[in-house]
């Protein structure tokens, strides 16, 4: 990991929530140092059915980050998600800081801007971000010095976000017994899903890895926290020294079963915006359903 700035000494506070509807957990991630903070991959609440936004889990995020005093610099996306819509730019809107995502997003914007027969209007070049990151790029959280990790697989865009000893993972791996994140999405790639995790694995054993989604696996209790080590030795999918080819095999077969996340068409229109909910020609927001599309 001599590539990568990884520091052990650096230990954040790290609060999580939980979104029942959408299995996703966002946090609250604070400089042990300072009043200064980060979120990672926040929530809007949808009725899909009814067409209604709103913004509960976001504000109880806010009123924690206000009660406590914080300092809100960054409000990080690990991906492009597609079971859940960002609450960026409502939370932003609210306390400031600076969106940022992997540079890839014009990748996935370009992919899905297709899909979704956006216009000439709809920038891909990832501008409704404040800041797009290449692989090994660091930034400031107070005096908190963080890094990304380029690890593509589950979609072109994905990277682990690594704040002192604690590392955000995404969609890149699950708890141990939940396993990895699919990867036949467009853009998405078994085998390449396999090689970054190994990036992910060759970070220091005890570094504090922290979920995006759990689903509690065989009815226990939703858990978001492990280490590297534990990955390492107990990963159902990638643990015990399994190798890229029955990784490869096992995720290709298991992904043919697995039906499209409910959220999956608002999520992508919306979190390719950086969480702007698009629009028609009357300023009226809208969504739209591409048929035999996906």
């Amino acid at each position: 990991m001599s590539d990568y700035p990884v520091d052990m000494s650096v230990k954040p506070d790290v609060k999580a929530f939980f979104d029942p509807d959408t299995n996703t957990i966002s946090y609250v991630v604070k400089d042990p140092g300072s009043n200064a903070c980060a979120i990672v991959d926040s929530v809007m609440d949808i009725d899909y059915a009814a067409g209604r936004i709103t913004y509960g889990h976001a504000d109880e995020i806010i009123a924690w980050i206000q009660d406590n005093g914080l300092k809100l610099e960054w409000i990080i996306e690990t991906h492009v998600h597609a079971d859940h819509l960002s609450a960026a730019p409502y939370i932003q809107q609210k306390l400031g800081g600076k969106i940022g995502i992997g540079d890839k997003i014009m990748v996935v914007q370009d992919t899905f801007g297709k899909v979704f027969n956006e216009g000439t209007e709809f920038q891909r070049d990832g501008s409704q971000f404040d800041a797009l990151f290449k692989d090994g790029d660091t930034y400031e959280i107070g005096g908190m010095r963080a890094f990304a990790m380029y690890t593509p697989g589950h979609t072109p865009a994905c990277m682990v976000h690594v704040m002192g000893n604690a590392a955000f993972v995404g969609d890149t791996l699950f708890m141990p017994d939940g396993g990895s994140a699919r990867a036949d999405f467009p853009g998405g790639d078994a085998a390449v899903l396999y090689d970054s995790i190994q990036k992910v694995l060759a970070l220091p054993d005890e570094t504090r890895l922290f979920m995006c989604h759990d689903y509690g696996p065989n009815g226990r209790d939703i858990q978001w926290e492990t280490t590297v080590g534990d990955e390492k030795a107990h990963n159902i999918h990638v643990g015990g020294g399994k190798t890229r080819e029955e990784f490869i095999k096992f995720r290709t077969e298991r992904d043919a079963q697995l039906a499209m996340p409910r959220l999956i068409i608002p999520s992508l229109q919306v979190n390719m915006r950086a969480g702007e909910v698009p629009k028609d020609k009357d300023g009226r927001p809208m969504l739209k359903v591409p048929v035999n599309s996906l």
